[in-house]
């Protein structure tokens, strides 16, 4: 995937402000398959603040890999708030970092279901010493490309937030 420029400004200046305060990043993705470590990783030097990128696909690797709770994806599903959390918490815990963001969803085309519809998607952010934040995106059915798009900048925005 080729990146917008507009993103890796955004990318590049996350980084500046990651580099400026100390903070180091690690993402937890689902749905995105490493899409926001991809775009923070297209930044020159970037290696100084992105730690490492969990592409946890299945829920096997969100078990092995961030510590989710296999009854907590039973309970909940692998796509729901609660896992959100889990991995973001998980990717905290897991590397030397600061910050770090998640995101698990359906981007389609199947894999929907009335309770939860293609589309939905669900971001959490974790930062050292502080509650960990969550938002629940509703995409509907705009194409897969355009719900794992949205997701990376919804991610980013988070990161931002954080980061102010």
């Amino acid at each position: 995937m080729t990146f917008d420029a507009l993103l890796l400004e955004r990318a590049a200046a996350i980084l500046a402000r990651a580099r400026a305060t100390g903070l180091r990043i690690a993402t937890a993705e689902s749905c995105t398959g490493g899409l926001i470590a991809a775009l923070l990783t297209e930044i020159a030097g970037s290696s100084d603040v992105m730690e490492r990128g969990f592409v946890t696909y299945s829920n096997a690797a969100k078990t092995e890999l961030l510590g989710v709770p296999e009854a907590l994806i039973a309970r909940h599903g692998a796509v729901s708030e609660e896992v959100a959390r889990a991995m973001a918490e998980g990717a905290l815990e897991q590397a030397p970092v600061d910050l770090a963001v998640s995101v698990t969803g359906i981007a389609g085309p199947g894999g929907g279901s009335p309770h939860k519809p293609v589309g939905r998607v669900h971001l959490a952010l974790a930062r050292t010493g502080e509650a960990t934040r969550h938002e629940r995106l509703d995409f509907g059915d705009a194409g897969r490309a355009n719900v794992r798009i949205g997701s990376v900048k919804r991610a980013l925005a988070m990161l931002e937030d954080a980061l102010r």
